[in-house]
């Protein structure tokens, strides 16, 4: 599998998460799922007019920012990217 973008943005106890692309969403979210601490997040939203999926992952005890940063920066086929908090 080819490299792909993601980008996240902290927003308090959530965390923004755009991927370029619906197949690579699907790829990413059934690999973070392998994960014992990722347990799921909000319904996928493709964004108009671009090739982009977003989604928003619930910090948690278990899942905080730092661990959900470590494993996305983990999946070599992951070119991760920090957008500015809004």
């Amino acid at each position: 599998m080819n490299a792909f973008h993601v980008w996240i943005r902290p927003l308090g106890h959530i965390c923004g998460v755009r991927v370029d692309g619906i197949k690579n969403t699907e790829w990413l979210l059934n690999r973070l799922g392998q994960s014992f601490v990722f347990k799921s997040c909000e319904p996928v939203r493709e964004e108009l007019g671009s090739t982009c999926c977003s989604f928003r992952v619930m910090f948690s005890s278990q899942m905080s920012h730092p661990l959900f940063r470590r494993l996305l920066g983990a999946i070599p086929e992951v070119s991760l990217l920090m957008e500015p908090a809004a």
